[in-house]
């Protein structure tokens, strides 16, 4: 007889608070920049919550997969989506579009990268962690140097975020337990304030785009050099992994009111988009934040 399967409740509920960001920071996407507090509540967010959700992944793919499994599990879901969110564009929001397969629409994106890092990450783990780790992060440094189109199969995206993938596939869970103390909570816990007093405090960050934070633009498109924006993209990295560790301590590793969403964060994901998208155009509810700053240039409106 099986032993039933015991639930890791502090990955349960670190994957509910990350789904939940994501969800809230697409709602605020239309507004943001006209709303102090939202604002900085969108740089916080996008600073690691994808990062984070893909370290997550990482440390849930260990198991090798096959092909065949992963194409039922995340192509086929893609193929779907693509034709849900194509139907619901041009026959019930009326928002024109075409079926574009290699161009993942809204947060599908996520499906195609999640294929291809599970396809790739058991070859590339046979070169030492030691060297396909820099090597990740120097390609995600890269590719902001590059012209290509930035939804393209979502190549963007799955070469710079790779490396918080490679991490969670690394990360030893029984690192976490060890650690995890009164005292590294604390410490945790004023780092992140201290973080969140600085990023109020900070005008340099008013300066720049959310988005070096989304993996998928390029430097010329964030209007930074080459130079400027590497250097940038690796601070974002930097920030991006100590965050996702930080929250590991603080988050609570027993059951509570939202931990079931944890076993539940995929569906959530794929639905949200359709349910935003039926929101931004058949209502007005979004309208409500107020759009009228012009504290950010037009060029960094965001992009469904």
């Amino acid at each position: 007889m099986n032993t039933p399967k015991t639930r890791d409740f502090l990955l349960d509920n670190y994957k509910a608070l990350l789904i939940f960001l994501v969800v809230v920071g697409h709602f605020i996407e239309e507004g943001y920049d006209s709303n102090p507090f939202l604002y900085e509540l969108k740089w916080f967010i996008v600073s690691f919550h994808m990062p984070a959700f893909i370290f997550v992944s990482g440390y849930f793919s260990k198991k090798q997969a096959s092909l065949g499994r992963l194409i039922q599990r995340l192509i086929i879901p893609y193929l779907v989506y693509e034709v849900m969110y194509y139907l619901l564009y041009t026959l019930i929001i009326h928002k024109e579009t075409k079926l574009y397969l290699l161009y993942p629409k809204f947060s599908l994106w996520y499906l195609m990268a999640l294929f291809v890092w599970r396809f790739i990450t058991p070859y590339i783990r046979r070169i030492p962690a030691a060297i396909h780790m820099p090597f990740a992060i120097l390609a995600g440094l890269l590719m902001g140097c590059s012209s290509m189109d930035d939804n393209f199969l979502s190549i963007p995206r799955i070469v710079v975020f790779y490396p918080f993938f490679l991490a969670g596939i690394h990360f030893n869970r029984e690192w976490l337990s060890k650690y995890r103390s009164k005292i590294t909570k604390v410490l945790a816990g004023l780092l992140l304030c201290l973080g969140c007093v600085y990023l109020y405090a900070d005008p340099i960050h008013r300066n720049l785009s959310p988005k070096i934070f989304y993996g998928r633009y390029n430097y010329e498109y964030l209007e930074l050099s080459d130079m400027d924006g590497m250097c940038i993209r690796l601070l974002c990295y930097g920030i991006s992994f100590a965050l996702t560790y930080l929250l590991m301590f603080l988050i609570p590793d027993r059951k509570i009111l939202c931990s079931c969403l944890g076993n539940r964060t995929m569906s959530i994901y794929l639905f949200h988009g359709l349910v935003y998208s039926s929101f931004k155009q058949a209502t007005d509810l979004l309208e409500h934040i107020d759009r009228k700053s012009t504290r950010l240039n037009s060029s960094h409106k965001a992009i469904s």
